[in-house]
């Protein structure tokens, strides 16, 4: 098959929608097939082009698999403008959509939200080009944004629901990463069954339990203490607040460590937080190259993934995947029946305990810090449980079947129609 993908992010970039579509992309490869890839310039790390990309809307790479076609995002560093996030979608998008209407033919497209937009150009490239139109949800927007706060004006809120509905609508399939995502799904769309469960995956290969004292630690001068480890986007969905107070309250055990490794819009007000409060016991790290997250990951002892509250219905942090595959334990601090909070007990991986609950989280991370037997044990059944779970070439293989099971349905119709 000839696929066009449509993602904000593909390698360079480093965001970790980019990682994982960047894998599936070379994981059909793999299996013979030829991508046409539709992204942006590089960007996620400094909310800025990066350097050598600059100076053009568009640059196109021929690769021996395909083509990888690049546009300018229109980058702002401020996530919290949301009259300037929308334009930079906006110039996105209609980029995307000018940009690959010029291709051929193709026999599938699979485009990638968020943002939202992408929807519309994934249904016109297939509408113009041919093939059926996947759609593949990471976050279900706008639901995120309004628990989050960010969307609050109604008519605002109710035009990117109609987005929303119109371009689930429009697609012969959506794709989402659970079955929380699926339930919110199926209530939004005529037809509930073309909404499918194909989670992320984690690079079980190059991700896997590691020794703990590597140069990341010693970078930073953690030495033998208990390294409680927050990795990924320092944001506006990630209850921080609950990692200052995790520390604030534990500032008197000289045993235990916090680091956040990371970067995002909460990022300056957390680390004003921990000055104001004279926090010695918390590390802030900058965004790292992805060849060393093995080497982050190992380097913690115990994980965190804390959402808040109604979040974990709307999103599924592909960093879960890779705590396990790291061979480490999690406190998850997410909504009670949630996927994320399903995985920890599931695969007997980590606590999960309620989300914005201070309590509860902080005596989970003293409950693992005081069980460095438990913890292996945890690392180790999360570490069994991804393995036969969330391979990458298990994910490739299924948006491959996926694609098959559409066209064949297509040809069906297109028969039906000759015949009558």
């Amino acid at each position: 098959m000839k696929l066009t993908v449509i993602t904000p992010h593909f390698d360079p970039d480093v965001a970790p929608t980019g990682a994982v579509v960047t894998r599936i992309v070379h994981e059909l490869v793999a299996r013979g097939h030829r991508i046409e890839v539709i992204t942006a310039l590089p960007w996620y790390r400094e909310h800025r082009i990066e350097p050598g990309y600059e100076g053009r809307l568009v640059r196109t790479e021929a690769v021996e698999w395909g083509r990888i076609v690049r546009l300018h995002p229109f980058p702002t560093a401020d996530k919290r403008n949301i009259g300037r996030r929308a334009l930079s979608f906006a110039g996105f998008t209609a980029l995307a959509g000018l940009v690959g209407l010029r291709g051929g033919r193709t026999d599938g497209v699979l485009a990638v939200s968020p943002p939202l937009t992408l929807g519309l150009v994934g249904w016109e490239l297939a509408r113009v080009r041919g093939g059926p139109f996947v759609f593949n949800i990471q976050d279900v927007y706008p639901d995120v944004a309004v628990e989050l706060g960010v969307l609050t004006n109604p008519k605002v809120i109710a035009g990117a629901r109609a987005l929303e509905r119109f371009a689930y609508a429009r697609a012969d399939a959506v794709t989402v990463l659970s079955d929380d995502l699926r339930e919110n799904l199926a209530a939004k769309v005529r037809d509930p069954s073309k909404v499918r469960v194909i989670p992320n995956f984690v690079d079980t290969a190059t991700i896997r339990p590691s020794d703990r004292d590597n140069a990341y630690r010693r970078e930073l001068g953690l030495g033998d203490r208990t390294v409680v480890l927050y990795a990924g986007n320092v944001g506006m969905s990630q209850s921080l607040d609950l990692v200052i107070g995790a520390a604030t309250e534990l500032s008197h055990r000289t045993d235990l460590a916090f680091v956040i490794n990371g970067q995002g819009a909460a990022r300056d007000g957390l680390e004003a937080e921990v000055r104001a409060r004279g926090l010695t016991n918390v590390v802030f790290v900058d965004m790292q190259p992805l060849d060393r997250l093995p080497e982050v990951l190992a380097a913690g002892d115990i994980h965190l993934v804390p959402l808040k509250q109604g979040l974990a219905r709307s999103s599924v942090p592909s960093k879960t995947y890779s705590i396990l595959a790291a061979g480490r334990p999690l406190v998850a601090s997410v909504d009670v029946g949630s996927e994320v909070a399903t995985i920890a007990e599931r695969a007997k991986a980590g606590i999960a305990v309620a989300p914005e609950d201070q309590t509860a989280f902080t005596a989970a991370i003293t409950r693992l810090a005081d069980d460095e037997s438990g913890r292996r044990a945890m690392g180790a059944a999360g570490r069994a449980w991804v393995e036969a779970w969330a391979s990458p070439a298990a994910v490739a293989e299924s948006y491959e079947q996926l694609f098959d099971e559409l066209r064949a349905a297509r040809s069906g119709r297109a028969g039906i129609r000759s015949r009558a």
